[in-house]
């Protein structure tokens, strides 16, 4: 078994980011800007937003947080991402999800402007990404696409089994693993919690890739010995074994599928840190002018 380390290879991609940006500032005099608006007070997203602004600074990038208590307007919300996408000076926008109840994160989506979208979500640029055309990947399939690229992992003729369909994660991979590309070209099956077969779909796979939001639910006998195993998920469970009395699990049960699989990602320090590095890698596209 072979570890698909993201924290090591979003140490390099950074590294490789920040010479871009050095150049860029050499070459323009001024930095890839990316906004974050993060409405309420969720520990997740508060996280979230604090690596990326991090991050951020570890590559020569201004990061601009907008904080907006749970009760903001739709309309408040609204006004801000037009003031936005009206400035010439920011490059990437994100809206940090999930959104309060009142507020329409379809309606919120749309109206970010899709050459500022570096989240990948806004339906032009999901259009775009489905025909194969240049734009904003989606942040965390992005990520997986350069692990598996990094690692030389095999793609091409592969079967790749998705489990999850969300617009975050399951669907964009999926299209992007099955599009004539590297990688790519995977005949790409795609399950979730309504599949019937689903344990004998997932064994089949030489590529699995499980996004299901439900903790350390692929077990070993569900994975083909000698297959690549991405795990998305991550979980807050409770242990005995540490001193804050919880863990971080994924998706998977990383002690026993580990024992069959070819290569893995382990969690924490897998697909997490490569999806921030993705949402800068947009962001300098789009400081460079290489989108839309």
């Amino acid at each position: 078994m072979k570890l698909i380390d993201g924290k090591k290879t979003s140490q390099i991609i950074k590294k490789e980011i920040a010479v871009e940006v050095a150049k860029m500032i050499d070459d323009e005099d001024r930095s890839p800007h990316l906004v974050a608006i993060l409405v309420g007070d969720d520990p997740a997203s508060q996280t979230y937003v604090k690596n990326k602004e991090k991050s951020c600074s570890e590559v020569g990038i201004v990061s601009s947080v907008y904080n907006y208590p749970a009760d903001v307007t739709e309309k408040e919300l609204l006004e801000a991402i037009s003031f936005i996408n009206a400035d010439d000076e920011i490059d990437g926008l994100i809206v940090q999800l999930p959104l309060p109840d009142h507020i329409s994160e379809k309606k919120i989506i749309e109206s970010i402007d899709p050459n500022k979208d570096v989240d990948g979500f806004h339906p032009l640029n999901v259009g775009k990404m489905a025909l194969g055309l240049p734009t904003f990947l989606p942040a965390t399939p992005f990520g997986i696409l350069q692990l598996l690229e990094r690692y030389k992992i095999e793609t091409e003729g592969k079967n790749c089994v998705v489990l999850g369909r969300s617009h975050i994660v399951g669907s964009p991979i999926s299209i992007l693993l099955s599009r004539k590309s590297s990688p790519g070209n995977c005949t790409v099956t795609v399950c979730h919690s309504r599949t019937k077969g689903l344990k004998e779909i997932a064994r089949e796979a030489d590529i699995l890739i499980v996004a299901m939001g439900q903790a350390q639910m692929v077990t070993a006998d569900m994975v083909k010995e000698g297959a690549v195993v991405i795990d998305v998920g991550i979980h807050r469970v409770v242990s005995s074994k540490t001193k804050s009395g919880f863990k971080l699990v994924g998706d998977v049960d990383f002690e026993d599928v580990s024992k069959k699989a070819a290569f893995i990602t382990p969690v924490p320090g897998g697909v997490g840190p490569m999806t921030i590095v993705s949402l800068l890698k947009n962001t300098l596209l789009s400081a460079k002018n290489k989108i839309g």
